[in-house]
């Protein structure tokens, strides 16, 4: 059941709203079903009551740890008939999923890891830290970005506070890119994630292995600005979310 080409049906447990138009949908995990952090599924929903030309199935990044024992799927709710169906199931309601699929893992060389994610590409990084650090303690530092529009759209926000709080080992450094149309407050990093604001918050750590996940412009433009600047193209592993 844990190999990539498995196939099986899970129930809905649960969902909440995480951030704006943002919601964390949790399905019970199967015995014998297994993932790592950071990987992802299929994801059909069975007889729905309406559908569009995107069809019934999406991949998703699994936003769960391992340890968390259930299914977690996290999405920006765009007016799809995927996500309108997703949303008014029962609790119980089937969907088939296919996978685990992806290979999106901290390295276990002893280098420093930075993460930098775009909006909802926060997920395979909750999955990886949450199970990191409820293990006992990241290996070594791991500095996670995480660029979002205004405060009110970034999802595990606080999640990730509480665990930079505890392990000294990660530091979250958040930034929103359109404070001008946010009703909250913020004094926190503004713009989108460029050398300057990785000069500013990544001292003292040398040849560091990046991480980069979040929709295509957005990964295509960070990988371009990393190798500009001296990265090794090796030390640079990616992730795209399209169509979510």
């Amino acid at each position: 059941m844990s190999t990539a080409d498995s196939s099986l049906k899970i129930a809905l447990l649960s969902r909440e709203t995480v951030a704006h138009q943002t919601m964390s949908f949790r399905f019970g995990k199967p015995t014998g079903w297994a993932y790592r952090a950071g990987q992802s599924l299929d994801m059909t929903l069975l007889d729905p009551p309406e559908t569009d030309a995107e069809g019934n199935l999406r991949a998703f990044t699994i936003s769960s740890a391992p340890r968390e024992n259930i299914i977690q799927i996290t999405t920006r709710l765009r007016d799809t008939a995927f996500k309108r169906v997703l949303q008014q199931i029962p609790l119980g309601a089937e969907a088939k999923v296919e996978g685990p699929f992806g290979d999106l893992h901290l390295h276990r060389a002893a280098r420093s890891a930075v993460l930098l994610a775009g909006g909802i590409g926060i997920t395979p990084f909750r999955s990886i830290l949450v199970e990191a650090i409820g293990g006992g303690s990241l290996p070594y530092r791991v500095v996670l970005f995480h660029a979002n529009r205004r405060p009110e759209d970034a999802a595990f926000a606080d999640e990730f506070r509480a665990l930079e709080r505890k392990d000294s080992n990660l530091t979250f450094v958040p930034t929103m890119t359109a404070m001008a149309d946010s009703r909250n407050s913020w004094d926190g990093e503004q713009g989108h994630i460029d050398e300057a604001m990785l000069s500013r918050h990544l001292g003292g750590v040398t040849r560091p292995i990046y991480y980069i996940a979040g929709p295509p412009g957005m990964v295509q433009a960070e990988r371009a600005a990393l190798v500009a600047s001296g990265v090794d193209e090796d030390d640079i592993r990616t992730e795209e979310f399209s169509g979510y």
